[in-house]
């Protein structure tokens, strides 16, 4: 059914879409985003038991073993802020974010064509449609809240 600008819809059958063409296949990613990744590991596996981990010294630890979600992690930071504007700082102007959030598409041209619908609609990205070096074409905004919302496509959430 149509929402206030006629063009997203939510279809039971196919899920969220902006038309037929570009609809999203499943939520990719979220991830809470910490200035002291260690201390919020505390909650997260220590309390909760969540199955993080990260890859040698890297304080990004993640799980891809949860079964609603793709992919959960703590995310530093210092690397969204890389993700985002290519410095370890997070820019004073803008509000500090506390969570990601990542919404797949097909395949990357659905990332181009989002971005694009994105930007018409008045939404500014904090970077245009990339491809990262692990092979996920992302293009990132912010939103009201302060979330870093992604339209994603990575070929390896898409592997049976």
């Amino acid at each position: 059914m149509p929402t206030g600008d006629g063009r997203f819809v939510q279809d039971g059958a196919t899920g969220f879409c902006w038309d037929r063409r570009k609809k999203i296949e499943f939520l990719a990613s979220v991830a809470v985003i910490a200035p002291d990744p260690p201390a919020r590991r505390k909650l997260y596996v220590d309390a909760i038991g969540l199955p993080l981990a990260g890859r040698g010294s890297d304080d990004y630890h993640h799980t891809d073993k949860l079964g609603a979600c793709k992919h959960f992690g703590v995310w530093p930071l210092s690397q969204a802020a890389e993700a985002c504007f290519g410095t370890p700082e997070w820019p004073a102007d803008r509000p500090v974010p506390q969570a990601s959030i990542e919404f797949e598409v097909a395949d990357a041209a659905a990332v181009d064509a989002a971005a694009r619908e994105l930007t018409e609609a008045g939404h500014e990205l904090l970077h245009p449609p990339r491809e990262e070096p692990w092979g996920q074409t992302v293009a990132r905004l912010q939103s009201l809240e302060g979330a870093i919302v992604g339209i994603s496509y990575a070929p390896a959430l898409h592997a049976s």
